[in-house]
């Protein structure tokens, strides 16, 4: 009798050990992350610890297992920058540094923002940027840097045209584009900025 209990058990955790490592293929995988709509969001990225970025989207969904984040029908793209005195304490202060309208994003492990299309407004500059991408090769917004794409049109009241492969920091500087880019000042500007607005000369 005893006998006869011991082979059964043995059956059950012999079969066990089967199902256990069968595979799993037709079983259906446990979902992973989280969707969100009517989202209020805001950034603080580490690797530019003074900028905070603020966007409104209709939906946000996250994925863990990539470290991405997507939003889409975004709406009230921001970037602000935490003001410090001279001594290089902050104010408490926050002031406009940046606009972004893009139809989408997605914010990968490292904080830097992609999407295919996208146009972000230098306030201080009065410079608009359109930027367009690919799949392959993305609009860029990376953190504490600034941004690229495989194409932009510039349009601010001195500087105008269309550069190739652009690199750009926030500080309206050019740092890298394909030599074939048509840009530079404009000598027949009739406008100048002023207090992040556009005024005539």
């Amino acid at each position: 009798m005893q006998k006869t209990g011991l082979y059964a058990l043995l059956g059950i955790v012999a079969f066990a050990l089967v199902f256990t490592f069968l595979p799993s293929a037709s079983r259906p995988e446990s979902a992973t992350g989280a969707t969100l709509e009517g989202v209020q969001l805001r950034l603080y990225p580490s690797r530019d610890p003074d900028a905070v970025w603020s966007f409104r989207a209709a939906h946000v969904t996250s994925d863990p297992a990539s470290s991405e984040t997507r939003l889409s029908q975004l709406s009230d793209g921001q970037r602000v920058i935490k003001q410090r005195d001279a001594r290089g304490v902050l104010t408490g202060r926050e002031v406009l540094d940046a606009r972004l309208n893009a139809p989408d994003l997605t914010i990968d492990g490292q904080d830097n923002l992609l999407t295919r299309q996208a146009r972000i407004t230098l306030v201080e500059q009065c410079a608009d940027i359109d930027l367009r991408g690919t799949a392959a090769r993305p609009v860029k917004i990376e953190q504490g840097a600034g941004f690229s794409a495989p194409l932009a049109k510039l349009d601010s009241p001195s500087l105008v045209g269309t550069i190739k492969n652009l690199r750009m920091s926030f500080q309206f500087n050019v740092e890298d584009a394909d030599p074939t880019s048509q840009f530079g000042w404009d000598p027949d500007a009739r406008e100048t900025c002023r207090g992040g607005r556009r005024v005539p000369l």
